[in-house]
């Protein structure tokens, strides 16, 4: 059967679900179907001629090559087509966004036919995703005299490209639609039980909040032709969570605007809102596609007569509505007031200033940031190659300095790693500034979605600026399905050949790994002054500084090597007090959101880097705070470490990354050996007192300070969705933190989960430890409820196994993983045993596996989002309480949470994570 017949019978199946025919991406099949085009007599050639000019996809799939040789042919008069003139062929190629497209336009420009070449120049002078091998063509046809090329760059170092853009419109108008009552998740908008058809965007887009949702957004559209959905999230932020590309792209798909008419289902410029405002990563993933994020803050704090905030019997402060933005409001967005207004533009809602900065509004102009960073450059290079200096158009980086004002850790390191900053410029919070990326990270389930944007950017090979970068299988470990083999390999072979350290070997030589990919990526980090960029909202190192990212800005540093981003103001966490023996760290960690809280009244984290003064902690026990910190809604965290606590991290690291190369993991151009000969250089530094461990200054500026009082924790602590609050805006939230107690012990649990990257190798040894002194107490072990453990990491499992600790989980399970034989099918029954999973993320990610519908699951992980872990049955609410290991294991042996004292004694002469916290100053000059 010939491939087009297999397409078509694929668009048959497809029509069954109410879906148009799948993009095309395979250039053996559009070889197919050109040979219908050019046979006027065939019974496919008009729907052959459709498939080729509006459902290709662009950039560097084989199928664009193959595009745009054909339409090459066309222009030259090689081949002729009615529907497709010459002209009609530029066009096409002016949307195919580089790559083979931007190859053909040179052959063309620097040809021999005068009245081609001026077209095809016309055609690059709006092309911006142009890379080396383009310009050192343009470059040497200019130096050989050409005068077709001098055009072409003279345009680029004026910037044309944007310059002679559409100004953004001065005013939009808007419906609303309220997406949800409180923090909305990604969730809401890209499932992670969908995350495997990310990449089909028509099929994904059926996910999106739900049908009845997707008809009243249509019902709207229908209404008011001449104004855009606004989506919000009333009473909460928009955006928490992770998978935000695919959350952005859905909400452009449904309310945005087509980026391209001959590019199917990819849609720009969404409008969305929360009344606190947008998650940090989500906006910086609607500004990849040049849309608009608004902070409404349309509910304010109730105040008395004394001015302070009215509070409800639970002690948080009662809201009232400043104005209403019910379903169906229509407004006006002043752009050039930066104002919310009435339709009329009679009343002013809302000041939206930080909506509309010059750089959201190139990104805008220009249809995304992308096309921003690229333009720069590619500026930068045409001026450079004609002698001449580039006056930018666009808008001026914001560098903020005070003078006498030191730098916090986030300063120090964003002034390390600044790129295109005049020398000796000191840069302090709310400076944009572009910064070399060391560490780069992509998962697998957005993984799909940055080879599509680095093929949309036409980009084939890694940028060599980059340290390290890691392609994970984690996201999908639990269950080896069909989806999962048909997009894991893949996404695989496309990563290690673009130059990525993979954890599936194309070439099947060393054993495939499902490693938590936040693991890896803290492993590869050997310093202490990197920019890590990772696709996933748990990228939070304990060294250096991290971002979780949208797969788009992963794909740009992979690309580019470089990321642009604002340096964010810092709330500094020191601790006070000793923490109880019987107490484990994830209890300070919510001790310290619930403290937080307590103190100032609101989340001070939100939006900003938590710079915590973690002392004696190693990287992997750190990683526990750094990790819940995406849940604090905070942009980011930095441990502030010593030196000596620095270094044997690096150590571990060195060892980690060397069993990496000894499984023949490393690649051709040995990036996990230069990393071991970096960490080497990096302890030398430290050790020789030439740069110490990083530290603040002693006068840095901080937005604010948090100080918590160990003394404070006696007793565990957990974060509850709290799915009875009568307000529907504060369940679902990571900010009810209670003590054990508060469930005195007559609260069922259905279901237990130690895993996910909030564990490390030390949780594990405490489930052995518990089962050794349950059997000395009773005699064997015995679970009222299941509980699924999932070491993070393979390293993990080999260790313990070396060490004896996994002969007594083996002992007790009642699975055991097993990769010669992986689980094809999710399991949706568990018994009363222990299973130990394969290394991943397992039931915290929830797109493959999760509990039984309605159960109470007591967790390690991170997610207790509605329907992520656990989904709601007609019965009862499902709900994910989130707690330290011992609390998860006690919970599954008894079938309920624990009491203090029964919690005590199971962890009694258990050697739980110790912390003390630093003493005297941490800030110094390093």
């Amino acid at each position: 059967m010939s491939l087009y017949s297999e397409y078509l019978q694929e668009i048959e199946s497809r029509k069954a679900q109410d879906l148009h025919a799948k993009p095309i991406e395979d250039g053996a099949l559009l070889e197919e179907i050109i040979g219908h085009v050019l046979d006027a007599g065939s019974d496919h050639h008009d729907d052959c001629v459709n498939f080729l000019i509006y459902n290709t996809l662009p950039g560097t799939t084989s199928a664009a090559g193959v595009k745009a040789d054909f339409l090459k042919k066309v222009i030259l008069g090689e081949v002729s087509v009615k529907e497709i003139t010459p002209a009609f062929a530029f066009e096409l190629l002016s949307h195919m966004k580089g790559g083979p497209s931007v190859e053909v336009l040179l052959d063309l420009a620097l040809g021999d036919d005068a009245a081609i070449a001026k077209q095809a120049a016309d055609v690059l002078k709006t092309q911006v995703f142009l890379y080396e091998a383009d310009t050192d063509r343009l470059a040497a046809a200019y130096k050989a005299g050409n005068a077709t090329a001098k055009d072409i760059l003279e345009s680029y170092a004026k910037a044309e490209f944007f310059t002679k853009l559409p100004e953004v419109e001065d005013e939009i108008k808007v419906v609303t639609y309220i997406a949800a009552e409180g923090d909305i998740s990604t969730d809401l908008m890209s499932p992670g039980n969908q995350a495997h058809s990310r990449a089909d965007r028509e099929l994904h887009g059926k996910c999106f909040i739900s049908e009845p949702a997707q008809k009243e957004i249509r019902a709207l559209q229908a209404q008011h032709p001449d104004k855009r959905v606004m989506l919000i999230a009333e009473k909460g932020t928009m955006g928490v969570g992770s998978s935000r590309m695919s959350g952005v792209n859905n909400c452009a798909l449904w309310t945005g605007k087509q980026a391209s008419p001959y590019v199917p289902f990819v849609n720009i410029a969404p409008i969305v809102a929360g009344t606190n405002g947008i998650s940090p990563i989500f906006l910086t993933t609607v500004g990849v596609t040049g849309g608009i994020g608004i902070d409404l803050k349309n509910w304010v704090k109730k105040q008395g007569p004394d001015g302070k905030p009215i509070l409800n019997n639970d002690g948080s402060p009662i809201l009232e509505e400043k104005y209403s933005v019910a379903t169906g409001t229509v407004m006006k967005i002043d752009v050039k007031g930066k104002k919310l207004c009435s339709e009329d533009g009679s009343e002013e809602f809302a000041d939206i200033a930080a909506s509309f900065t010059p750089q959201k509004v190139e990104f805008m102009k220009a249809g995304g940031s992308y096309a921003i960073e690229f333009g720069k450059k590619l500026q930068n290079v045409a001026a450079a190659t004609l002698g001449k200096e580039a006056k930018s158009p666009y808008a001026p980086s914001k560098e903020l300095s005070h003078t006498g004002q030191g730098l916090t850790a986030v300063e120090k390191i964003f002034n390390n790693n600044a790129v295109g900053v005049a020398e000796g410029t000191v840069l302090h919070a709310g400076s944009d500034v572009r910064v070399k990326v060391n560490i780069v990270g992509s998962q697998d389930t957005t993984g799909p979605m940055t080879v599509q944007e680095l093929e949309a950017m036409a980009a084939t090979v890694i940028s060599p600026s980059v340290d390290g970068a890691y392609q994970s299988g984690c996201h999908t470990a639990s269950v080896w399905d069909k989806k999962a083999q048909a997009n894991t390999p893949k996404l695989m072979a496309f990563m290690n050949k673009f130059g990525l350290i993979t954890a599936r070997d194309p070439k099947g030589v060393y054993h495939s790994m499902t490693d938590v990919i936040h693991k890896v990526l803290n492993d590869l980090t050997v310093d202490d002054r990197w920019i890590i960029i990772g696709g996933d909202s748990h990228t939070r190192m304990s060294k250096g500084v991290a971002f979780g990212a949208d797969s788009g800005t992963v794909a740009l540093a992979l690309a580019t090597g470089e990321a642009t981003m604002p340096i964010p103001e810092s709330v500094k966490v020191t601790f006070k007090g000793k923490m109880g023996d019987h107490m484990d760290f994830r209890d300070v960690v919510h001790a310290t959101q619930a403290q937080m809280l307590h103190q100032f009244g609101e989340n001070v984290f939100q939006g900003r880097i938590i710079e915590v003064h973690i002392g004696t902690l190693l990287a992997d026990q750190a990683f526990t705070f750094t990790d819940w910190t995406a849940e604090m809604k905070a942009k980011a965290s930095i441990c502030i470490s010593n030196d000596e606590t620095l270094i044997e991290s690096l150590e571990i690291a060195k060892h980690r990354i060397q069993v990496m190369i000894d499984k023949g993991m490393d690649n051709d151009a040995q990036m996990l050996k230069g990393l071991i000969a970096k960490a080497d250089k990096r302890i030398a530094e430290i050790k020789s007192g030439e740069v110490p461990a990083l530290k603040p200054d002693d006068n840095a500026k901080y937005f604010a300070e948090v100080v918590v009082d160990l003394d404070e924790i006696d007793e565990p602590m957990i974060a509850d969705p709290d799915v009875q609050n009568i307000d529907a805006s504060k369940r679902y939230t990571h900010d009810t933190i209670r003590p054990i107690s508060y469930y005195e012990a007559k609260k069922k649990v259905d279901l237990g989960f130690v895993g996910s990257c909030m564990v490390h190798k030390g949780d594990m040894n405490i489930i052995a430890q518990m089962f050794r002194n349950l059997e000395q107490q009773n005699g064997k072990v015995e679970f009222k409820a299941p509980l699924v453990v999932a070491p993070p990491t393979y390293n993990i499992v080999d260790e313990l196994k070396e060490e004896g600790d996994w002969e007594i989980l083996q002992k007790y399970a009642g699975f055991e993983f097993d990769d010669s034989a992986p689980k094809s099918a999710a399991r949706t029954k568990y018994d009363n045993i222990l299973y130990l999973e394969r290394p991943g993320c397992n039931l915290c990610m929830g797109n493959q596996e999760k509990a039984e519908k309605g159960d109470t699951v007591m967790a390690t992980s991170t997610r207790l989002f509605q329907g992520r872990v656990v989904e709601d049955s007609d019965e009862k609410k499902g709900e994910s309480l989130l707690a330290s290991t011992p609390v998860v294991v006690l919970s599954t042996i008894l079938g309920r949470t624990p009491t203090l004292d029964e919690y005590k004694n199971a962890v009694k002469g258990i050697n739980l994570t110790k912390f003390s916290p630093p003493h005297g100053q941490m800030a110094g000059r390093a």
